[in-house]
């Protein structure tokens, strides 16, 4: 009966031991690993919802600064012809900090003399004018879904 109880007694020291070596290395790698892998699958997901919330966020400004355009045309203070970022800026029609695209470029105002249309212009992903991926004020839905896979 002692030899059986002292052999217990081993043995749940031996466990204890086991127990308390802590985590090896090959055990932590294996972890980063998996975290990695869930990481690269989290990027695949969410980088294409990025591109598209970029589009719609240039939509959006070049929306905002033309309604301020045409605001700032009817009340009669843009006499001179077609109002530009600064003078908007500087007339407080739009905020000075939102003057920018999501990439970093200005927008731009286009007015058209003939119709007295104004219109604004982001330069898009590749931020150069007169490209495909151009976002204008005027457009639809299915022309911004197709910016926005690009």
């Amino acid at each position: 009966m002692e030899t059986n109880r002292a052999s217990s007694a081993r043995r749940i020291r031996r466990l204890g031991r086991k127990l308390s070596r802590g985590v090896t290395l090959v055990e932590v790698l294996i972890v980063v690993t998996i975290m990695a892998i869930i990481a690269g699958g989290a990027t695949l997901v969410v980088w294409p919802k990025l591109k598209q919330s970029r589009v719609k966020s240039a939509y959006t400004g070049a929306t905002i600064i033309k309604s301020a355009a045409e605001q700032y045309q009817q009340l009669g203070a843009g006499s001179d012809g077609c109002p530009t970022i600064q003078t908007l800026v500087s007339a407080k029609q739009i905020d000075g900090n939102k003057t920018d695209d999501p990439w970093g470029q200005p927008y731009k105002i286009k007015c058209d003399e003939a119709t007295n249309e104004v219109h604004v212009v982001s330069s898009g992903n590749d931020r150069k004018e007169n490209t495909p991926d151009d976002i204008r004020d005027d457009m639809k839905q299915s022309e911004l879904n197709k910016i926005a896979e690009m």
